[in-house]
């Protein structure tokens, strides 16, 4: 478990093999609650070979000194990670 937010990670490896390579992450905000957001790509044992880049969003909370994952959301395609961007843009400049 991970004790700080730098720690965290979505990094999975088995029988030497990245299965869940995190290529990028960003902190969104820090505490007792951390929300951080993972580029990252997954093995693919059938076509031997990684997917495209993936995106998600996750929530952490702190307990006991350990933070431990609480929800999630998988932006599914490089579509959909547009449309969050654009729908973002657009509301952070209405104000």
């Amino acid at each position: 478990m991970a004790e700080t937010v730098d720690e965290l990670t979505i990094h999975y490896a088995e029988d030497g093999i990245d299965i869940v390579k995190e290529l990028d992450k960003v902190v969104l905000t820090k505490g007792a609650w951390a929300t951080l957001m993972f580029r990252y790509q997954e093995w693919d044992r059938r076509k031997e070979a990684y997917s495209g880049d993936k995106y998600t969003i996750r929530r952490y909370q702190k307990r006991a000194g350990e933070y431990s994952q609480k929800s999630k959301f998988n932006i599914s395609s490089r579509d959909q990670a547009k449309a969050i961007i654009d729908a973002l843009s657009r509301w952070t400049e209405e104000e």
